[in-house]
């Protein structure tokens, strides 16, 4: 049966495969291995935060009663040959466990009186009682550390039960053509080779999923805070290097090392973007120079060991002070920006933020000379100023730097702000070097402006105003840090 294709290698299973540069592994060897080891276990205390956790799947249970839910976390992806990227958890798996291991599935089983049973399914921990702790490259603990195994596991993750992975083959068998059986897709191939389930119910189930995240708890946003101060830091360390840096990889590397003192890793791509490459959006080659009197912009943020992101964009001049040119156009995004914060409050359109910048940089795109017409420029069917702005200027923050990216458009991006939801607010303007509709002493400047925003009963909360932003404040800043004693 189809489900059969689910099955994970496990103890006395078969045999790991062996790298091509190793030995072979005598019986006297594995014999050897066998012997002789210390008792250890690995921590399955209680998460911190077990009972949040533990608190959103009772929220999920009750919008699908009666209904098998499967949230699976995905697995280590292949960099090359055989060795792989550091892995990072699916966002969805994690919000309900917090679990940070590869290969899980959360599996939601629905009660006869109500409710659901959470059956977590793991690898299991064999320790040394068998050979693969020392022979499987991929998953013996000898190579990649110990797994909190199935015992383990329902004690860290308070989940109702726990189970071996390879017990999951079955549960699909029983699950095979079943009507109310939802799966969130998108995250584990192999799952979804292995049950057929129905397509749109899926995709609803994933919507409720990011639904569910749009509003931030107490405690998540506390998360992000300490993110977004985390990367105030890496920004600090970016500035010190400007000093001295020739290379934008120094920009991102530098950033780097901060994520990860700090925090897990960064939340996505740094862009480390001097000069012209500024004005390429997603700039993450990050192999140019960095010269004086240039403009650095650097799009970055730090993820959290929660795994919670800050999103932030700064642009520093290289040699500390703004040309006249670099200025005029800074001082016009900012100046967006702000007008798009002043409609971030309960009750706006998710969009009303968006509106209020491009209003703001049609005109001073007009003064410039750039556009000849703001008015004309702003018309739905013309929306000539995205030439020079090319994205809007927010979304939603959390988990994913693009947060809560499957929940419906009249609930996102057509719905109305509430209470709880963070999200950045970003606009930017971007002159390319052969733009014959830009002036030449503009060309080649790109300028975007991020902070992380916090929807409040009455307003909003700025949870990066700490970092400075304005030209005198950036100016000031950075001439601070170049001013500190050399850290050892």
């Amino acid at each position: 049966m189809i489900h059969s294709t689910y099955k994970r290698s496990s103890p006395g299973g078969k045999k790991p495969p062996q790298a091509s540069h190793d030995s072979g592994t005598p019986p006297a060897l594995v014999e050897f291995m066998m012997k002789d080891w210390d008792v250890t276990s690995t921590d399955d205390t209680p998460l911190p935060r077990v009972d949040a956790f533990r608190t959103r799947r009772r929220a999920l249970s009750a919008l699908f009663p009666g209904e098998t839910l499967l949230i699976p976390t995905g697995h280590e992806k292949v960099r090359s040959n055989d060795t792989y990227y550091r892995f990072r958890p699916g966002t969805d798996f994690y919000y309900l466990t917090g679990n940070t291991e590869p290969d899980g599935v959360l599996v939601m089983v629905p009660c006869k009186k109500g409710g659901h049973t959470d059956v977590l399914y793991v690898e299991p921990n064999p320790g040394r009682s068998d050979p693969t702790f020392f022979t499987d490259r991929k998953k013996g603990e000898l190579w990649v550390g110990p797994r909190l195994g199935v015992p383990g596991s329902q004690r860290r993750f308070g989940v109702d039960e726990a189970r071996p992975l390879s017990d999951l083959a079955k549960l699909l068998g029983k699950l095979e053509g079943k009507k109310k059986v939802r799966l969130l897709r998108g995250v584990d191939e192999v799952l979804e080779k292995a049950l057929k389930t129905d397509k749109k119910r899926d995709a609803a189930f994933g919507q409720a999923l990011s639904e569910m995240r749009l509003i931030k708890e107490p405690l998540e946003v506390a998360e992000l805070e300490a993110s977004i101060a985390s990367t105030k830091r890496g920004f600090e360390d970016v500035i010190r290097r400007l000093r001295c840096a020739k290379s934008e990889r120094e920009v991102e590397g530098v950033f780097h090392l901060r994520a990860r003192m700090e925090g897990n890793d960064v939340g996505y791509g740094t862009i480390a973007a001097c000069g012209a490459h500024a004005c390429i959006l997603h700039w993450t080659h990050n192999d140019g120079e960095v010269k004086a009197g240039d403009l650095l912009l650097l799009d970055a943020g730090v993820e959290g060991t929660s795994l919670y992101t800050a999103d932030i964009t700064r642009c520093l001049p290289v040699s500390g002070k703004f040309s006249p040119e670099q200025r005029e156009i800074y001082e016009l995004v900012l100046k967006a920006q702000e007008a798009a914060m002043s409609e971030v409050k309960p009750g706006n359109d998710f969009l009303a933020p968006n509106r209020a910048a491009m209003v703001v940089l049609a005109h001073g795109l007009e003064r410039m000379g750039i556009l000849s017409s703001a008015e004309e420029a702003l018309r739905e069917e013309h929306q000539f100023y995205k030439r020079y702005t090319l994205h809007n200027v927010s979304h939603m923050l959390g988990l994913d730097v693009h947060d809560c990216a499957r929940a419906r458009q009249e609930t996102y991006k057509f719905g109305k702000l509430r209470p709880g939801m963070v999200l950045t607010i970003e606009p930017g303007l971007y002159f390319q070097l052969d733009d014959r509709t830009v002036p030449e002493k503009y060309r080649g400047i790109g300028v975007r402006i991020e902070d992380d925003v916090l929807v409040t009963e009455d307003g909003m909360k700025n949870l990066s105003v700490d970092i400075p932003k304005t030209v005198p404040d950036v100016e000031a800043w950075m001439a601070a840090v170049w001013a500190r004693p050399e850290e050892d």
